[in-house]
């Protein structure tokens, strides 16, 4: 609808119906969205709600009004039904609202408004009435409507008339109903109204003049004639001043506020971001400078630690030199006196292995000529081992040539068993295999007599046929018998060949063979 709207219905000029066209719309959507559960209001009323949900949404997909235009025509409804606005109570409803949800969608709305919850002791009728006139104002733009009598410009009488001001006409109709409708006054930039003192037995009298009528009115009371002139004079204001009508400058100026606090709010938060992220970083940057004084502070702590600590330690490596020097000293004249009995015992041993050494030299001598006696043994003895080994080498050449020539006795009479064995199995078969040959000659035999008598009575047969044939026809030729030459004679009985034949495949055969 926002954008039906915005492109295609604020440029239709003529007499169409915009109201017909929604209802149109409504008729297509309502049956599958609009809920089920019963509701205060009727369904005309739901569609003039749904109507002014599409005035008040917002411009995108997908449709919602916001909590702030909803509290704006909630706050009408309340106005118009002459209760007073609970604040308290939307604030409660507004604080359970979720959070994810940015506002209402069209029929949530309408469950809303029929739900009765912000118009509790009111009823159906009057809220009902509330919905019209809020309906009228918003949608058909009607400024202020109401009862008032007008003068004739002809017969000159008083009657009685429903007026509606809308922003640039004011029509009258003979009742609230708008079906009789009786006129219109039409309003332009050199309109006034003025008001009129009592004359004629009528009070409460004002003027409206425009270029080419004037009209006299006379309101019910003093507050009526006031509020006409006052919407009358403000009507013709907005005209000079091409300014929409007040309920349409108003959402505008509302959709502007909410636009400009959204932008205030977001540029609010991106500061704050911007204020948050200096922040973190003023904060990194602080725990660096404090790790860092931390981490100096416990190096300069460290530091006169190993300082102290190694003043300590050499001052104790001093006190341990200085021991270790007076221990060594005392060691080393220990070891000079030890030393001096050492050498005097060293110079002992000397001239002890000095005597042994030559002891020794005589032993040496003995022992290398033992040495040489026991060479020319062991050259002896090497020399018989060798002349045993050789026996030995011969010895079990002869053992393996014996050991080969009892093998291949063996194999020779295990081959010659084998090949006996063999040839008896092979006899043994070709026995088997004549018996078998000579029981299917015997069968063959007997298949050629049996075959031969068949031949023989079907020869007779034949003759007897081809007596009779020719004794009808006398021109048709039997097919006679074949040859009576003798036949060959294979083990399953005769062959289905002659000699002749079988002498053309042998050299058929002997042919292929040489070719190969």
């Amino acid at each position: 609808m926002p954008y039906l709207n915005k492109f295609i219905l604020e440029k239709v000029q003529g007499n169409f119906d915009k109201i017909e066209f929604n209802r149109m719309c409504w008729t297509l959507c309502v049956k599958k969205n609009l809920t089920k559960s019963p509701l205060l209001i009727s369904e005309e009323d739901s569609f003039k709600v749904w109507v002014i949900f599409n005035f008040l949404s917002e411009d995108k997909y997908p449709l919602i009004i916001v909590p702030e235009e909803i509290e704006y025509l909630l706050k009408k409804l309340t106005e118009a039904m002459g209760g007073v606005w609970q604040q308290e109570e939307f604030e409660h409803y507004k604080i359970n609202f979720d959070a994810n949800r940015d506002g209402l969608s069209a029929w949530e709305l309408i469950e809303l408004v029929g739900s009765g919850q912000f118009s509790k002791g009111m009823d159906r009728q009057t809220v009902s009435m509330a919905i019209n006139e809020v309906f009228n104002e918003l949608i058909l733009d009607v400024l202020k409507q109401g009862y008032m009598m007008k003068k004739g410009h002809r017969r000159k009488n008083w009657t009685e008339r429903w007026f509606v001001l809308k922003p640039n006409i004011i029509s009258y109709y003979v009742s609230e109903d708008l079906k009789d409708k009786k006129g219109d006054i039409m309003l332009d930039d050199s309109c006034c109204v003025e008001s009129l003192p009592d004359k004629d037995g009528k009070k409460c009298l004002f003027l409206i003049k425009c270029l080419d009528k004037t009209f006299e009115i006379s309101a019910s009371d003093k507050k009526k004639k006031q509020e006409w002139i006052q919407a009358v004079h403000s009507t013709v204001q907005l005209l000079k001043l091409g300014s929409p009508p007040p309920h349409k400058e108003a959402r505008q100026r509302r959709k502007e506020l909410r636009k400009k606090m959204l932008a205030e709010q977001e540029e609010l938060e991106r500061q704050m971001k911007e204020l948050q992220a200096a922040n973190e970083n003023k904060q990194q940057e602080l725990e660096q400078v404090r790790k860092k004084l931390e981490e100096a502070a416990s190096r300069a702590a460290e530091e006169e630690k190993k300082r102290l600590q190694t003043q300590v330690e050499l001052q104790d490596r001093f006190s341990l030199e200085l021991e270790r020097e007076k221990l060594i000293r005392q060691q080393m004249e220990e070891q000079v006196a030890q030393k001096s009995s050492e050498l005097e015992q060293y110079l002992q041993r000397v001239r002890e292995l000095e005597d042994m050494y030559l002891r020794l030299q005589e032993a040496l001598e003995d022992e290398k000529q033992a040495r040489q006696d026991e060479e020319t043994v062991r050259k002896l003895q090497a020399r018989l081992l060798e002349e045993e080994s050789s026996k030995r080498a011969e010895l079990e050449r002869w053992h393996l040539e014996q050991q080969q020539a009892i093998q291949t006795t063996e194999a020779e009479k295990q081959e010659l068993e084998n090949q006996r064995l063999l040839k008896e199995r092979a006899l043994q078969e070709a026995m088997e295999q004549l018996e078998q040959l000579e029981l299917e000659r015997k069968q063959a035999l007997e298949q050629y007599e049996g075959v031969k008598k068949k031949l023989e009575m079907a020869a007779s047969k034949t003759r007897s046929w081809k007596d009779k044939v020719a004794q009808h026809e006398g021109l048709i030729r039997l097919i006679e018998p074949g040859s009576k030459n003798p036949h060959l004679i294979t083990n399953w009985g005769p062959a289905a060949f002659t000699q002749a034949e079988l002498e053309e495949r042998e050299k058929s055969w002997k042919g292929k063979k040489s070719t190969e």
